[in-house]
């Protein structure tokens, strides 16, 4: 296993893409920017990408990525944990698939795990805000069109500093520096935003009256669905991440058909206004051990 780096990613990138993911973590974006906070390292084994971790005092792994069957990979992973003295290894975050591949192998169980549970939204439903379910949001997005003079933004270079300094604003009012992961978080939007042109993701801005107040970035996690990395606003303008969500996704996903807007760690306010935007569905993630 070696250190995620950013000249890593044409190599991770193509085969997350070959296995079109469903779960957010799978992009390589998503483990470059919390390889830090998680201490990723990767390698390739045979026909598969594997992805350790760490877990207090010991490791943990991400499923292995690449073709079924994948019981194989999987026994090797559990079988490095075990070298390693992790006590009660275990496989995190794994999808469905995975899951379903390895059901009926009595070594193996898997528990579903719902604070890991992504988001999936119809991108059509995000755009138009149509329906009985999301007439709140309309009014929030009306009520702000209707007292700002805004405009929308693609990010590009000259907007990186006035996103890092509208990050650092955010993460000052929230009193980063007494939550680890609220820290941890503000590292991580950082890397996305330093390294903005080398991951070569999309983002969107809007600025008020010419100051950036709101920005977001997200990507293709496979062909039919964006994933939605980092969004902030703030949060003292009525309506605005309501008006950012809208914009991102009419103008750079339209042609998709789903938006994945990753999971609520249990944060309680957070999975309510989560659930406020209606999901289709929640992506599942599962958690196995021995």
């Amino acid at each position: 296993f070696k250190p995620l780096e950013i000249a890593d990613i044409n190599p991770i990138r193509t085969i997350l893409w070959n296995y079109q993911p469903q779960t957010s973590e799978l992009t390589f974006t998503n483990l470059f920017i919390w390889r830090k906070h998680f201490n990723y390292h990767w390698c390739i084994f045979k026909n598969w990408l594997l992805i350790t971790c760490k877990s207090g005092s010991g490791f943990c792994a991400l499923e292995p990525v690449g073709p079924p069957p994948r019981e194989y990979p999987v026994r090797i992973l559990f079988e490095w944990l075990q070298q390693n003295n992790t006590p009660n290894p275990g496989i995190t975050r794994a999808d469905s698939r995975l899951c379903d591949e390895i059901k009926g192998i009595s070594r193996f169980s898997s528990l579903p795990v719902r604070e890991h549970f992504d988001y999936l939204y119809s991108t059509q439903s995000l755009i138009t805000l149509q329906g009985r379910h999301l007439h709140s949001k309309r009014n929030h997005l009306t009520k702000f069109q209707n007292s700002y003079s805004y405009s929308y933004k693609l990010i590009t270079a000259d907007l990186i500093s006035s996103c890092i300094d509208l990050a650092t604003r955010w993460c000052k009012e929230e009193h980063c520096d007494h939550d680890p992961l609220l820290c941890d978080e503000w590292l991580a939007i950082n890397e996305i935003l330093v390294m903005f042109d080398r991951l070569r993701i999309r983002g969107g801005a809007i600025l008020i009256d010419n100051k950036l107040e709101a920005f977001t970035a997200g990507e293709l996690l496979n062909q039919n669905t964006a994933v939605i990395h980092i969004e902030k606003a703030n949060p003292h303008i009525h309506g605005l991440y309501t008006a950012i969500n809208q914009m991102f996704c009419e103008r750079e996903f339209s042609s998709t058909e789903f938006v994945n807007r990753e999971q609520d760690l249990g944060d309680e306010g957070l999975r309510k206004a989560k659930l406020s935007y209606h999901p289709v569905k929640l992506v599942e993630k599962y958690t196995i051990r021995l």
